[in-house]
């Protein structure tokens, strides 16, 4: 019970996050920032970020991740290029606009996070860090596996 009401509590924080984030660039709502950040980590890979993988590793549906592109390609801050293998697809690609807004993004988190956690030590920084990346690991795991599971008994 005390894990679910502290997952609610963060959550509830990350909406502040994202709120603050959005008022400092109006017009760029905070979850496009998302997608262009899983954009950019997934061409950081050396692959292609077609919106198929896009959708796979946001967990959002196609028809989300279509508009969502649609608005960052008008805002110039993601390019459609086509994909050599497969004349009918695009690979997605951020453009220097788009850096840019990664960038700011992620110096205005690192500096709230740096002055949420200045009276923590190293340690517990580090174990927070693990904690919550298993933590975050696992919940997709039983989330997929639930929905799988749902899915079969339909």
């Amino acid at each position: 019970m005390e894990l679910t009401l502290q997952l609610r509590d963060l959550m509830k924080v990350v909406r502040l996050l994202k709120q603050q984030r959005e008022g400092l660039r109006p017009g760029m709502p905070a979850g496009m920032v998302g997608i262009l950040m899983t954009i950019d980590q997934l061409t950081g890979r050396d692959e292609c970020c077609h919106a198929k993988e896009l959708a796979r590793h946001s967990g959002l549906d196609q028809s989300t991740v279509s508009r969502a592109v649609a608005a960052l390609a008008g805002l110039g801050l993601v390019e459609r290029v086509p994909d050599p293998t497969d004349r009918r697809a695009s690979i997605l690609a951020v453009t220097a606009a788009g850096r840019t807004v990664l960038t700011e993004a992620q110096d205005w988190l690192e500096g709230v996070l740096a002055r949420a956690l200045a009276g923590w030590r190293r340690d517990e920084i580090d174990a927070l860090t693990a904690s919550l990346g298993r933590f975050v690991a696992d919940l997709d795991e039983a989330l997929r596996t639930g929905n799988a599971q749902m899915e079969t008994a339909r």
